[in-house]
């Protein structure tokens, strides 16, 4: 029997899904279509919904797409593949990746009151953003203006997708062919795409006696997620979407972004930060995440809320909250006080955590495969090592070793060079882009494509890019902070080649959408940010959550920043090496404690990520919907309980998505009529 602990929920997820014995090429003419149809009338509603409730339609754009595309086919008699279906579905989300916030970040932040008040809003670069206020009053991208600025933007997007696209698959030909990990999240992913498939296969043999046991269950409850996500997306997104047009500042039946209990609790949990959302999505959403996971961020947030109220803030650790203060400004000046630092700490400890999982995971299987030696040498049989390498399975569309390392190498340059023309090839700070393109970036995301393989988990290493910019010595202003640099985490996206294998799909067919998509996102990236910005000021009293979360990010950006100006900054102030150390302490304390006791990983994972100052809107929601599911659901429907879940999710973003999208097309509507001086 192996000796490698094994995790019971994960198994679960495991067990969802097996790879098809063939693959099929899912790119053609309809998927540029759906691509177009994403970018068109998908990705404005999606940038509107951000600024206005802080979540998108990313994934409800990809299922209307696809849903719309299959009744396409219907009516022209095809039925279209699973791999067809998949790379529809891959395009309109790649394409609604760029619902973030982007150019409109920037001439916010340029102009914000922390950059501002912290004395470097004048010297924040051009090829960012300009700081001219004339330039910003005529809000248009479209100014000579905003030309480097833009010209940095499409650079980082292009370099940024290649080594998305090529790195990551790299990494997953290692952890999955070579070490061959389970990617236990993987399944999630593709159960909806199996959904439809299954639906029009049914409809096919409609007719036969057998059509009830081809497992058409999925469309069925993929329905049914959508009929939710209609109901309350028409309450929760499109009454203030369409009465923003109409009125000075939207209508809302159900407050956005959350109910802030700040001020009613402080007298009972001072310094503490209270509310919940109530958007119906995140109980959702908890039902489909695993519930040891919620139960951990759960525990944490309580032993936070335990902490600030009868430690922190009596002994006068947290001096700047004010019981005036409401969740935003609690949480900037708990961060400022103590979680800055503390915060870092335990990031810290959860990244030697990851590190060191790794590193057992490792040595188990090397273990478990002289086990089996041994046991073969003396029963006489044929040794046989379970990772021998025998190439990936045929017909999967994969590229040559040394395409990908070139590929890798090349965008890594551009990166390393354009960096080093914008800051005077300062010489320290060229060393440190050269680290992070060759050494880091590598490393860290291969440490994440391998824990992802494993637990479904990811590893971020805190204050690498602070440490490295304080270390190098630059005091030139701030302009180092906004460099596209050659530093990312890919190995995340080692998840979406395993649900293309999964799904049947050829590599290939997913590279050439990438060759379409890129010309598609620069555009709509541009021109609906243009438009949306050109209709108000943003943030704005019509964006409720921009304008109330926006200068809370800002200002925790806005302290790191301070570090490199030459002179003392906020930076100093609310760094503390002692409350960093104390948070990587006890981070690697409760880690292997927890461990040790063989509890779950994702338990642990979220108790070390809730005592991060975490906003408990949103655990809150999510962890009384994994109860509902694991407590409820799970015992009335078994195992399959995992199997529908993530299809009503899928379902329920849907049809949330698709009134949100109907919604956002009447605002534009009615504000461009009202624009229009004719």
């Amino acid at each position: 029997m192996s000796s490698a602990r094994i995790d019971k929920e994960l198994e679960q997820f495991r067990d969802m899904m097996d790879v098809p014995d063939t693959f099929e090429d899912g790119f053609n003419w309809s998927s540029l279509v759906g691509a177009l149809f994403v970018a068109m009338l998908m990705v404005p509603g999606a940038i509107y919904m951000q600024l206005l409730a802080g979540v998108g339609v990313g994934q409800a754009a990809q299922w209307v797409t696809v849903i719309l595309f299959l009744e396409v086919a219907r009516r022209a008699h095809k039925n279209l593949t699973k791999a067809e279906l998949f790379v529809l579905f891959y395009m309109a989300g790649a394409v609604m990746m760029l619902k973030n916030q982007g150019l409109l970040w920037n001439q916010f932040f340029v102009q914000s009151r922390a950059a501002t008040g912290m004395g470097f809003a004048d010297q924040i670069p051009r090829w960012w953003a300009p700081s001219d206020p004339d330039v910003l009053a005529q809000r248009s991208f479209f100014h000579p203006a905003w030309y480097a600025a833009v010209g940095v933007s499409i650079f980082h997007l292009v370099m940024g997708r290649i080594n998305s696209t090529i790195l990551s698959y790299g990494l997953f030909r290692i952890a999955s062919d070579l070490e061959r990990l389970p990617f236990p999240m993987a399944p999630v992913g593709a159960q909806g795409i199996m959904a439809l498939a299954e639906q029009q296969e049914e409809e096919s043999q409609r007719g036969r006696r057998d059509t009830e046991d081809r497992g058409n269950w999925r469309w069925r409850v993929f329905s049914i997620g959508g009929i939710l996500g209609l109901g309350f997306g028409a309450i929760y997104m499109a009454v203030p979407a369409i009465t923003s047009a109409l009125f000075d500042e939207p209508i809302t039946f159900i407050p956005i972004p959350f109910v802030d209990w700040t001020t009613k609790t402080s007298s009972v949990l001072p310094a503490v930060a209270t509310g919940m959302s109530l958007n119906l999505g995140q109980l959702v959403m908890g039902m489909v995440l695993p519930y040891f996971a919620m139960l951990g961020s759960f525990i944490g947030l309580v032993l936070m809320a335990i902490g600030n109220a009868f430690f922190l803030y009596p002994n006068g650790l947290l001096p700047s909250w004010q019981t005036s203060d409401e969740t935003v400004a609690t949480l900037y000046h708990n961060l400022f006080d103590f979680y800055f630092s503390f915060g870092m700490g335990i990031a810290i400890a959860i990244a030697i955590a990851g590190f060191w999982q790794v590193g057992v995971g490792i040595r188990k299987r090397k273990r478990e495969q002289q086990r089996k030696e041994r046991l073969a040498l003396e029963s006489g049989e044929s040794i046989t090592d379970d990772n021998d390498y025998t190439g990936p399975p045929p017909g999967r569309g994969d590229m040559p070793t040394s395409l990908t390392v070139g590929s890798y190498i090349f965008t890594s340059l551009s990166y390393v060079l354009l960096s080093g023309y914008l800051i005077d090839w300062h010489p320290r700070v060229m060393g440190v882009l050269v680290f992070f393109a060759f050494l880091y970036t590598p490393l860290i995301s291969y440490v994440t494509a391998r824990l992802e393989g494993l637990a479904g988990q990811v590893v971020q290493i805190p204050l690498v890019k602070e440490a490295a910019f304080i270390l190098s010595g630059y005091r030139g202003g701030v302009d180092i902070w906004f460099l596209p640099l050659p530093m990312a985490q890919y190995g995340r996206r080692t998840v979406f080649y395993r649900q293309a294998e999964l799904t049947g799909t050829k590599f290939w067919s997913v590279w050439k959408a990438e060759l379409i998509l890129v010309p598609i996102v620069m555009l709509a990236t541009i021109l609906f940010g243009q438009f949306i910005w050109s209709l108000a000021p943003i943030p704005g009293p019509q964006y409720p959550y921009a304008e109330r979360m926006w200068e809370l990010n800002a200002a925790q950006q806005s302290l790191v920043f301070t570090s490199t100006l030459g002179r003392y900054s906020p930076f100093e102030e609310a760094f503390n090496p002692r409350y960093l150390g104390a948070g990587a302490l006890f981070g690697l304390v409760i880690f292997f404690v927890l461990y040790f006791l063989r509890l779950p990983i994702m338990l642990i994972y979220g108790i070390l990520r809730g005592l991060n100052n975490t906003l408990p809107h949103v655990i809150l929601p999510q962890f009384i919907g994994a109860c509902i599911g694991r407590f409820y659901f799970q015992r009335r429907m078994g195992l399959k309980w995992r199997q529908y879940i993530p299809v009503v999710a899928a379902g329920f973003t849907c049809g949330m998505g698709l009134i949100t999208v109907l919604a956002v097309g009447i605002n534009f509507l009615k504000k461009a009529v009202i624009q229009s001086p004719f």
